[in-house]
């Protein structure tokens, strides 16, 4: 039990920062931003009870009960899910891998319009204590952002350990205050009937209906955060966080909203949150609310950051430097241009929008085009994991695809508002992984094309058995290959044909390393490693192959592995990677100048991709301590393979 409170602590600010601190902008969205609803008793009762409603079947039924239980060994997020589904075969199996690579890329988005949207609403909170901080609003909310971003570098261990008390206060806080404004008007508590959600629904236009559905969808902001940090504290502390505390303060501070509203009392600049907070509280919540606000980033920033590393295990996007901050928990990275990139989004988006109202346009649009996704994937779960019949899958599934795709429907109507910031970035996001995955298996399909051409490992063997100290290279060396070399007629490595051939010598000991990434698993539990060996003699050294194999979700650290190989004498390697010489390729494409003007746009996109991007080796951990080689082999589009 100790353990299950350990871990619940945790996931209040990792999983629910986001959602936690939608209340700041969600009932002002609704009453006073684009919806602009009529304080009336209807009007109040029946956006209340859509907030209430929206979050108990989206979140505590959907999320909480059926997503939480599609783990892909333990992991959850796009790319589990992802995982998943391209372990079977189906019908729509490459469209649904798609709409789930396009969902990453919306995650992206949201990655950057939260930490606008939630520190600006709580430095917001000071406008209300005083209107003389009105001019200092954006520079103060720029100074947290930038020092949010300035910090990343140096880890988040010794801040993240406050999280959750911090979390705590505000959750008790929000409770609190809600609580205190039901006592007053305790009217308000009918609104968790849906009847008045319904009410609500036909007495208004579907435009109408449309703009405040657009607007309740901010208080289920943060909910795809349960399912992606699955993997870092597990179902029951998810659980059990959301309905002991999350949940039932959530439902406090919209109940209480609404009891403010139904008072007649005035709202202090629009902002209903802190016109609930009574005065000598106001300054010390807006504290805690931006401290709320800068964990709900964080675990945003966070986020972007796992969702590369996985994008790149993938062969999605292309492989940057990841600097591990902390050396005792793997899964706490920092990746420098992701960090940047999202700063910089963040800052202009808080320049161009300036308030939190505006800001709410552009969001909202990401998260319900990511629920709907999951769900439709969800579907394919159901059947092909938990075999369920196709009518159960449809009435479940189906019911919440077609609630959120009413939402999506609905955030559609922000596209010019702001709504085109996520889908563009996710558009080129998605451009992005495509055209690299392409290019990664036009490259793969050059690479066997290359191979025909060498010499197999048998004649490897035999050249091994005539060769003299003369024309032995001492030193080991490390060969990589595409292709893990499993018989004596398998053709060699194309660099280890190219090294023979330039200096006709050959390294004493020999390994042939093919590096694998599992696309259908996060973790593997065993087979870490293959070893063939084809040749060994005291004095002619030897020839090794070897598959190192890791999950999508692992961090690939092959020189280690290599050392632990080496010290255990599995391999014939030189103790310590400084002894080793490892030997690569790098193929640069250039196509030829018939090649149609999509495939040339594809082409030049994916060599600036390749030009920037940290190269395979170094992102497997090689290099790091060996001394390494790069081979560059410019290769015609066509010469191997068809356009």
């Amino acid at each position: 039990m100790g353990n299950l409170w350990q871990m619940a602590l945790g996931a209040l600010g990792v999983v629910y920062g986001d959602i936690g601190t939608s209340p700041l902008y969600t009932i002002n969205e609704i009453f006073f931003g684009h919806a602009n609803l009529v304080r009336s008793s209807l009007n109040i009762l029946g956006g209340i009870s859509l907030v209430l409603w929206s979050l108990t079947i989206i979140i505590s039924f959907k999320y909480i009960i059926f997503v939480l239980r599609a783990d892909n060994d333990g992991e959850g997020g796009v790319f589990a899910l992802y995982g998943l589904l391209a372990k079977k075969k189906f019908a729509a199996r490459i469209l649904i891998i798609t709409l789930l690579i396009f969902a990453a890329g919306l995650l992206y988005g949201d990655g950057i319009i939260t930490p606008a949207i939630s520190v600006i609403s709580a430095v917001e909170g000071l406008r209300v204590a005083t209107a003389a901080f009105q001019p200092y609003i954006i520079p103060i909310t720029i100074l947290i952002l930038t020092g949010l971003f300035a910090v990343q570098s140096r880890g988040t261990s010794k801040i993240g350990s406050v999280f959750g008390p911090v979390i705590i206060v505000w959750f008790m806080s929000i409770a609190g205050f809600g609580a205190l404004q039901i006592v007053k008007h305790p009217a308000v508590l009918v609104a968790a009937n849906p009847y008045f959600a319904v009410a609500f629904l036909q007495s208004h236009t579907v435009l109408t209906d449309f703009l405040v559905l657009g607007s309740v969808m901010l208080a289920v902001t943060g909910g795809e955060a349960m399912y992606a940090d699955l993997g870092h504290f597990g179902k029951r502390p998810i659980r059990f966080s959301w309905f002991a505390l999350v949940y039932p303060a959530l439902m406090l501070n919209y109940l209480g909203q609404g009891a403010y509203l139904l008072s007649g009392n005035k709202v202090i600049f629009g902002n209903i949150f802190y016109s609930l907070v009574p005065g000598p509280f106001l300054i010390p919540m807006v504290i805690v609310a931006t401290a709320a606000t800068i964990i709900a980033s964080q675990a945003l920033i966070s986020g972007a950051y796992s969702l590369t590393t996985q994008a790149m295990a993938f062969d999605l996007f292309p492989f940057m430097r990841v600097s591990h901050t902390n050396k005792d928990h793997h899964g706490q990275i920092y990746l420098s241009i992701v960090n940047w990139l999202l700063y910089i989004g963040t800052v202009i988006l808080v320049l161009v929008f300036k308030t939190s109202a505006s800001l709410a346009g552009a969001y909202g649009l990401a998260v319900s085009g990511v629920m709907l996704m999951t769900t439709v994937g969800m579907y394919f779960i159901s059947r092909l994991y938990w075999k369920w019949n196709k009518i159960k899958s449809i009435v479940l599934f189906g019911s919440l695809g077609l609630l959120e795709a009413l939402f999506l429907s609905a955030n559609s109507l922000k596209i010019f508002q702001g709504g085109y910031i996520p889908l563009s970035i996710a558009i080129i996001i998605l451009v992005i992984m495509l055209i690299w995955n392409w290019g990664t298996q036009v490259k793969e399909k050059i690479q066997q094309s290359m191979v025909k051409k060498g010499m197999t490992v048998y004649n490897l063997i035999k050249l091994k058995t005539t060769m003299t100290e003369i024309n032995t290279i001492a030193r080991s060396s490390i060969f990589l290959s595409t292709r893990f070399i499993k018989g004596v007629n398998d053709r060699i490595p194309v660099i280890l044909q190219i090294f023979y051939d330039r200096y006709k010598e050959l390294p004493k000991d020999v390994v042939i390393l093919n590096i694998h990434i599992d696309h259908e698993n996060p973790h593997l539990h065993e087979e870490r490693y293959n070893i063939i060996k084809f040749f060994e003699d005291d004095m002619r050294g030897s020839i090794f192959s070897i598959k190192v194999n890791f999950g999508f979700m692992e961090e690939p650290d092959v020189e280690k592995i290599l050392e632990n190989l080496a010290a255990h004498h599995q391999i014939n390697l030189d103790i310590g990677a400084e002894h080793w010489l490892v030997h690569a390729i790098n193929k640069r494409l250039i196509y030829k100048r018939n090649v149609n003007l999509f495939t040339m746009i594809k082409f030049s996109i994916y060599n600036f991709l390749d030009n920037i991007s940290l190269k395979a080796d170094h992102y497997f951990g090689l290099g790091n301590e060996t001394e390494l080689t790069v081979e560059v082999v410019p290769v015609k589009f066509g010469q191997y393979i068809k356009a």
